[in-house]
């Protein structure tokens, strides 16, 4: 089956890839969750209208990449959630909260869903955070989780 991807999915492609899939993939996951339209000759033109909004907000090249992670690595960020005794959260912390953070503390706008976190967040404390800016740049800070 031949789908164009609306979102990055990872291990298959990034916005805009027109990629050949097993049809269970695709008609299962894929289109339900909305990760991908079908392939036609008039979805293909929507294909440039992708690429140019995915261009617009991406990392620009690799000295912007750099650039980036400069700035993060002399970022404090510091999230405050809801606690209970001990420091256990209400929850967990997602990639949502750690983005707007991190544009709390100063920094850039990053994209949640280039985010590694390491596992399920859910307690207070520090942890390292990494984020695929390009291909070839990973940066690495970290992340202060506080009763709040």
């Amino acid at each position: 089956m031949k789908i164009i991807l609306t979102q990055e999915v990872s291990g298959l492609g990034t916005p805009g890839d027109i990629v050949e899939v097993k049809d269970g993939y695709g008609r299962n996951y894929l289109l339900p969750q909305g990760f991908a339209i079908a392939w036609t000759k008039g979805a293909e033109k929507q294909v440039t209208l992708i690429k140019r909004a995915r261009s617009a907000r991406e990392i620009r090249d690799l000295g912007h990449a750099n650039e980036v992670k400069g700035q993060l690595a002399g970022l404090k960020v510091t999230l405050k959630a809801r606690a209970g005794d001990g420091g256990r959260l209400f929850g967990s912390v997602t990639p949502t909260e750690v983005v707007d953070a991190v544009k709390a503390a100063g920094g850039p706008t990053l994209d949640r869903r280039r985010l590694e976190l390491p596992g399920h967040i859910k307690s207070t404390g520090s942890y390292p955070v990494r984020i695929k800016l390009h291909p070839e740049v990973t940066a690495t800070f970290d992340l202060t989780v506080v009763q709040g």
